[in-house]
């Protein structure tokens, strides 16, 4: 049975769902934009029922979870937030896994990187290595960075507010249908999350992941060498990279130059019949991948 849980990490309150037994392994769920933590309403059971301690928080900045009190939200700080859940509820020694979809797969890559010795594996959806995605959007890839539209605008001052926070969260609509196409989440699943960008505050905090990810003027100087190593470092654990074959967000055909990026290699999969959100539109293919990927990297 899922239950809320709450607490304190890097000075911000989170607030996550569990299930599976308390004992078990930790299995650590981080959901992306724009979407929250019950996305992972149909793994978490299944992890569960693997046995793992299956725990899905609310990212930072994303209500009912707080907000930085710096108002920090670059790509470093979400690592660390992984890294401080591991440390929180996992047990001792390297048996955790990190699971991240879009942002959150930036946050697992983060957690590889920096705490080797407490993460065991980690799972990737809808985003190759994060050096593959910033070389993509750096120019390398004129496809790509039209699918990337919405990051740079997002980098306007005003504007993206007012268009993400307008009411009926037109937007939020809008990019899961681009990003997704042919799926059509039930209205009450939409609900919560068009819900969250009412709140101006949530608004800003997820404009901000975008913003001081990309613009290195807005970063922490004291998170630089995190930074770097968030967004560049060789990933030294064994990774699933999984992706639907019709995401009109990020490509996965780029998900196999990963590999460059992982000192094992790592296994990648393509998801047919599915987009961006694959986990919702294709949950019992996409749950069989990951834990065959979970029992294999034993």
């Amino acid at each position: 049975m899922t239950t809320t849980g709450q607490i304190h990490l890097n000075g911000i309150d989170f607030v996550y769902l569990e299930d599976g037994p308390s004992d078990g392994p930790l299995a650590l769920c981080l959901h992306g934009f724009p979407d929250h933590a019950p996305t992972f309403d149909r793994l978490l059971p299944a992890l569960a029922s693997a046995g793992y301690r299956a725990v899905a928080p609310w990212m930072r900045g994303y209500h009912p979870t707080g907000l930085d009190p710096d108002g920090r939200y670059q790509s470093a700080t979400i690592a660390l937030d992984a890294v401080a859940f591991v440390e929180a509820l996992g047990r001792d020694g390297a048996d955790s896994v990190v699971i991240g979809h879009d942002w959150g797969a930036v946050a697992a890559s983060g957690a590889a990187v920096l705490a080797p010795d407490r993460v065991r594996a980690i799972v990737s959806m809808a985003l190759p290595h994060p050096a593959v995605a910033l070389a993509k959007l750096g120019g390398g890839d004129f496809r790509q960075m039209k699918r990337a539209w919405y990051m740079w605008f997002f980098q306007m001052e005003d504007a993206p507010e007012a268009l993400l926070g307008a009411p009926g969260a037109a937007l939020v609509d809008f990019l899961w249908r681009q990003w997704s196409p042919g799926f059509h989440p039930p209205a009450e699943d939409m609900a919560p999350i068009k819900d969250l960008f009412t709140r101006p505050e949530v608004v800003r905090a997820a404009l901000a992941y975008y913003r001081h990810t990309l613009n290195p003027k807005l970063q922490d100087p004291d998170l630089a060498e995190i930074q770097q190593q968030v967004m560049g470092g060789t990933n030294p654990l064994p990774a699933l990279y999984i992706g639907g074959a019709d995401d009109g967000c990020f490509s996965s055909d780029y998900l196999e130059e990963s590999v460059a990026f992982c000192e094992i290699p790592p296994r990648v999969k393509v998801v047919d019949d599915c987009g961006h959100f694959l986990h919702r539109e294709r949950p019992r293919a996409v749950n069989r991948a990951i834990l065959n990927f979970l029992d294999d990297s034993h």
